[in-house]
């Protein structure tokens, strides 16, 4: 059988992306937590347009005095302000959490809705959030694309794409479904240590063998 030429790059796409799982798999070996999909829900809220040391700080203060939605929907926005300040744009995150909170309390039962139609009619959820639930709250396929995943999947040569959300549909593509999940906190493990934004540490890196942006770079001083 002769594939095509779009067939033969998907092929070659694949095989590289079973090396990327296979590398990152062994050096980060992630453990499958289960989560609260309520508390995925909020941090991944809180996370937007912030340092992930921020998100971590503003959630850890939010859920050490109100964990459901129940609670949220009703605490003093003064409060929840103050708690979240770490994350940036606390006022606007302050009133996305607790509408999302009141609809989850009124429409839901009190439970996350488990569909990405009914996750993206809250506010503040995104693709990008609504996939985060899925896959770390709910454990189901969904492949969620921060700008690490993004950034690393077109540096590697994955992809190349414009957008995450074009990026979400390329990797799916070409990765096992039962893998997405994976693959997603990989990569995000991987642009925390190793393949950083600015000056990412490619002589550390065991796939600069087949890595676009290495190879590009070759000539280059060795990153510090």
């Amino acid at each position: 059988m002769v594939l095509d030429e779009a067939s033969e790059n998907l092929l070659t796409e694949c095989v590289k992306a079973k090396r990327v799982l296979t590398y990152l798999g062994t050096r980060y070996k992630p453990e499958r937590h289960s989560a609260d999909p309520f508390r995925v829900l909020i941090s991944t809220i809180l996370s937007q347009r912030t340092r992930e040391e921020n998100t971590e700080l503003a959630s850890q203060r939010l859920f050490a005095e109100y964990k459901t939605a129940q609670q949220i929907a009703r605490a003093p926005v003064r409060r929840v302000e103050t708690l979240i300040k770490p994350a940036g744009f606390y006022r606007v995150k302050t009133r996305k959490i607790k509408e999302t909170s009141s609809i989850i309390l009124t429409q839901y039962g009190g439970k996350v809705p488990s569909t990405m139609e009914d996750l993206l009619s809250l506010p503040g959820v995104g693709q990008k959030t609504a996939n985060c639930v899925l896959a770390y709250g709910f454990h189901v396929a969904a492949l969620p694309v921060d700008t690490h995943v993004h950034r690393i999947s077109n540096r590697l040569g994955l992809v190349s794409t414009r957008t995450p959300i074009e990026t979400e549909s390329a990797l799916r593509a070409m990765v096992p479904r039962e893998r997405w999940g994976e693959l997603s906190l990989l990569l995000i493990h991987f642009g925390r240590d190793i393949c950083l934004p600015r000056i990412p540490k490619c002589h550390l890196c065991g796939l600069n063998d087949i890595c676009d942006y290495a190879r590009s770079r070759k000539n280059l001083p060795a990153s510090p």
